[in-house]
């Protein structure tokens, strides 16, 4: 097996340029199909569990830096794992990792002005997530990647020199026949580009929808989601018709508490969920509150997934001038601070 350092960066935490910033690195096995990037060590202080998953509204979270580097091989990306780890390599309690987002600067996303979002992991993602070599997400060599970790370490101790390593599956331009084209989607029902997609959650059940337009028709191959506690489905709706197309249902434990969310891949042995260019649909999230008590920026709700469109040149283009794009790219050189890098596009 042949690993090759194709870089290593070093990230300011605090003050730059010391001893201990946490650097990222990249790595290739060309034998395996893997890329291995490494993101560390992260000094962890404990803190009190999250009510409510309330990072957003009590900021007490760690949010890192977006750490940068280039993807460096010709292929399609087609799924991950995730390990958390202390310096010796014992594995540390994956749950301190609240999320992991990997920002695409190269593409936009399909839905808004904004960079894509390649990939990401909660709490609720559970060993290796991948697609059949059949479909990937198309990567050039030099695409201009970033990777932020929001952390919360509720252990009840002090955590040292922690790493995160990421494990990105890729297939090889050589494979033949060649994979299908999919690019992520994301539909989030409540997103203001580089502001929160964060809403209050009142008591009992209660729905929040976002209605959108599609730019280029194609095929939904797959959808998974994030909630946050007390967080019921997410569902996708012909928003002409009201007709539920799919849904991703939320496991909780009996008081509430977001164990996982389903993940559905129906367009392996078929043609996919067909979505229509120039048709209205709305993307839905359900909460169902025992506590009795307004959640405050207690909740998110979106599904992602894998859109194989129509004709990729008629993919949105990146404009760097529109204000929109210029809001997100702003907020994600600005994380890593404190509670105004707590917002944004978290999926």
């Amino acid at each position: 097996m042949l690993w090759s350092s194709i870089l290593a960066t070093t990230i300011a935490a605090g003050m730059s340029g010391g001893p201990t910033d946490p650097r990222v690195s990249v790595a290739i096995d060309s034998s395996h199909h893997e890329l291995t990037i490494t993101s560390g060590p992260f000094n962890l202080p404990n803190m009190p569990p999250m009510e409510g998953h309330a990072m957003m509204d009590l900021g007490m979270s760690h949010d890192t830096p977006l750490q940068t580097f280039e993807w460096p091989v010709d292929g399609w990306f087609r799924g991950f794992r995730v390990d958390v780890t202390d310096a010796q390599g014992r594995a540390v309690p994956k749950h301190v990792m609240h999320h992991l987002i990997m920002v695409n600067y190269s593409r936009r996303q399909l839905l808004y002005s904004a960079a894509e979002r390649l990939m990401g992991a909660g709490t609720e993602t559970d060993g290796e997530i991948a697609v059949p070599k059949t479909i990937g997400v198309p990567m050039s060599p030099g695409m201009k990647l970033g990777m932020y970790v929001a952390w919360h370490n509720d252990t009840g101790k002090d955590l040292q020199g922690v790493f995160l390593k990421l494990t990105m599956l890729w297939t090889p331009k050589n494979q033949n026949p060649q994979p299908v084209n999919a690019l992520p989607i994301y539909m989030d029902v409540n997103l203001t580009v580089g502001g929160t997609n964060t809403f209050d959650v009142p008591p009992g059940h209660s729905s929040k929808a976002y209605e959108f337009t599609l730019p280029v028709g194609g095929r939904l191959l797959g959808v998974g989601g994030h909630m946050h506690d007390y967080g019921s489905r997410v569902r996708l709706e012909d928003a002409e018709t009201g007709k539920v197309l799919t849904e991703v249902v939320a496991e909780r434990s009996p008081d509430g508490k977001l164990v996982k969310v389903s993940r559905k891949l129906f367009g392996v042995s078929g043609s996919g969920l067909k979505l229509k260019a120039g048709h209205r649909y709305r993307v839905v999230g359900d909460y169902d509150n025992p506590t009795g008590e307004l959640r405050v920026n207690g909740a998110m709700a979106h599904m992602v997934g894998l859109f194989v469109p129509d004709n990729l040149k008629q993919w949105p283009a990146i404009d760097p001038r529109d204000p929109t794009y210029q809001r997100d790219l702003a907020s994600l050189a600005g994380r890593g601070g404190h509670m105004e890098s707590m917002s944004g596009m978290h999926h």
